[in-house]
């Protein structure tokens, strides 16, 4: 169910990447104040620019960034950016980020005495619970800018190739079922062999390792869980992504139409035409044998969106 917005101040929990300052210039845009906590070591510091409201919190933080954003009058969060997990593993990495008493009461169970599993789905839907105890509805970035979605189409001039679409389709139910254990929203594939999978690397650092083990062109599939929570963790691309796969040797990326955040569309498109990318977005597997068949007017249509 769709969450409606307030007019009161939205917050902003901002991690990694250009997607949390599309958002806060988003609703900026359309007259709301942006009251903007961004973590330490992710967040862009171009953000405290583009928020009526800005300051730096920590991971460990949970419980003062709640307290931050109800003396603001925020009653709606929206969770932004990646989060680097694999620093959760360092050594005196809560040390760094100097956890407050909610954050280990919450987390005590699967940091201390490791009796819950850490995947993401656990651990942010830990955050959305302890954030709900103070008021705060975590929504879906989706809700409230849903231009960032990408839409159903062949998104490039050119589409996959018979190859191509099958290595789509073996990938496709291979992410699925990655994503049903939540381990990773991204496969690599040639000849309908598994190159790469996505684990807590992400989805440039998977890429890069298929590249080192195939050069001669293959397809990178990336998909939303099948229980996709909409709140956090929703699959993302952006330029990085593509640079990455043109590094690397891709020459094909397949994405989730409706529920995969495209950040800078136009200028992405226009990179991956100069590169010679295919770009489809799909809503399930077998779409990718007809995707040829999208007209140059819907992808006109896409591109305007």
């Amino acid at each position: 169910m769709k969450a409606s917005v307030t007019q009161a101040p939205i917050g902003l929990l901002a991690g990694w990447g250009r997607f949390p300052i599309l958002v806060a210039e988003s609703l900026g845009r359309r007259g709301l104040e942006v009251c903007c906590l961004g973590l330490r070591d992710h967040a862009d510091p171009v953000l405290a620019e583009r928020c009526a409201q800005f300051a730096w919190t920590g991971l460990g933080r949970l419980g003062w960034a709640a307290r931050w954003f109800s003396r603001r009058g925020v009653q709606q969060v929206v969770l932004a950016g990646k989060v680097h997990k694999f620093r959760l593993f360092r050594p005196w990495f809560w040390l760094r980020h100097a956890p407050d008493w909610r954050t280990l009461r919450r987390f005590f169970r699967h940091f201390v005495l490791q009796r819950s599993d850490r995947r993401d789905d656990t651990l942010l839907s830990a955050v959305c619970d302890e954030l709900a105890v103070d008021g705060l509805q975590v929504v879906p970035a989706s809700d409230l800018v849903p231009e960032l979605l990408v839409p159903f189409g062949k998104l490039t001039r050119r589409g996959p190739s018979p190859s191509e679409a099958r290595d789509i389709e073996y990938g496709w139910h291979l992410a699925k079922e990655l994503g049903r254990y939540d381990v990773g929203q991204c496969v690599c594939v040639k000849g309908q062999v598994a190159m790469a999978v996505e684990a807590i690397e992400g989805t440039d650092l998977c890429v890069a390792r298929a590249g080192e083990l195939c050069r001669s062109g293959f397809t990178v599939v990336k998909v939303a869980k099948p229980q996709q929570d909409m709140r956090f963790d929703v699959p993302t691309i952006g330029l990085g992504t593509l640079q990455q796969m043109v590094r690397a040797g891709a020459s094909c990326l397949a994405i989730e139409a409706g529920k995969t955040i495209f950040v800078d569309r136009e200028a992405c498109l226009q990179f991956a035409d100069r590169k010679g990318l295919a770009i489809v977005a799909l809503h399930a597997a077998a779409e990718a044998q007809h995707i040829e068949e999208t007209s140059p007017e819907t992808l006109c249509d896409s591109r305007e969106r």
